[in-house]
């Protein structure tokens, strides 16, 4: 059978883990380059059976579904992915699987774009490697601030405890969020999303991208916050509006913002998020670790066998 495995940007997946054991039932093709159309989807895998792909780099809709009539099995790192159509999957005889993963990879960049804001890395980084001022930002000190939390799972609560070692105060909404939840982390429940933004002196997304996220963090949420206070998006761009989140930075109703999660990906090389000032943007690194990705590869050939097999194990 012929697999295709898809945005591999650093070419790692077959140096992470041992495919041998796929040899002579799996004829395996690695794509680096991010194919940006569903017509650029379909020629390169109009004769592929199985397709591994990386978290929701690229969609699969209903009508490459129906585009791709030799694809049996579908791969995804996690065990959800919001831009694979299960329903058009099921209808196309595709079994779709899914891989483990770990929490601590996002937790430790929401940390690293948070330090980075508060100390402005970038721009005292890039002075001294261009012989520019020597000092010309003042940070901001973390300890006895507030951080608030725009949703309270796996991965915010451990955001959580590493803002208690940092001695910050931590207060937490989302729709459905408990105090029951919060008090066992030692952490407040914000009343409403209203009293989290004027309070929080950063504010980090962690909810999932849903129809009643969608834009939760528009201009109206982004002005109830300090003109002092900073944002950071982890999760989907979509949750914060993001052409609200351009004009807070320009006008400073808040004093800076960083984000790992655009709504088109790559992010265009015209994307005003590329100038705006006050930004630190990563290119969707939250999960790109080395620890992951072993998990990733590994479970997926896992998949593979299992379906070769006729028990697939981990369906979505």
């Amino acid at each position: 059978m012929r697999c295709a495995v898809l945005d591999d940007y650093q070419g790692v997946s077959l140096a992470m883990v041992d495919w041998s054991v796929l040899s002579g039932q799996v004829e395996v093709t690695v794509h680096r380059e991010h194919f940006a159309t569903e017509d650029e989807v379909a020629e390169a895998l109009r004769d592929q059976e199985i397709v591994v792909i990386m978290r929701e780099r690229t969609p699969f809709p209903a009508s490459l579904f129906a585009r791709l009539p030799s694809l049996r099995l579908l791969i995804t790192s996690g065990m959800r992915n919001a831009s694979i159509d299960l329903t058009a999957a099921a209808s196309a005889g595709v079994t779709v699987c899914g891989t483990g993963s770990t929490s601590e990879a996002p937790v430790e960049l929401t940390w690293a774009l948070i330090l980075g804001l508060a100390r402005h890395i970038v721009t005292e980084n890039t002075a001294l490697r261009a012989n520019g001022p020597w000092q010309s930002t003042v940070g901001t000190l973390l300890a006895g601030k507030t951080l608030g939390l725009i949703g309270f799972g796996k991965i915010g609560v451990k955001v959580a405890r590493v803002a208690r070692a940092f001695g910050m105060d931590v207060v937490a909404w989302s729709q459905n969020l408990t105090a029951d939840r919060t008090s066992a982390e030692d952490v407040r429940l914000a009343a409403s999303k209203e009293e989290l933004l004027a309070s929080s002196d950063v504010v980090s997304v962690h909810v999932v991208l849903s129809e009643r996220t969608r834009g939760l963090l528009d201009a109206d949420a982004l002005k109830a916050m300090k003109p002092s206070a900073l944002l950071v998006n982890t999760s989907r761009a979509a949750i914060v509006d993001q052409q609200a989140m351009v004009t807070a930075l320009r006008e400073g109703w808040i004093a800076g913002a960083a984000a790992d999660v655009f709504e088109t990906e790559p992010l265009p090389a015209d994307d005003v998020l590329r100038t705006v000032p006050n930004f630190l943007a990563t290119p969707h690194l939250g999960y790109v670790t080395d620890a992951n990705y072993s998990i990733y590869f590994r479970e997926a050939v896992e998949d593979i066998q299992a379906f070769l097999a006729g028990a697939p194990i981990r369906t979505l």
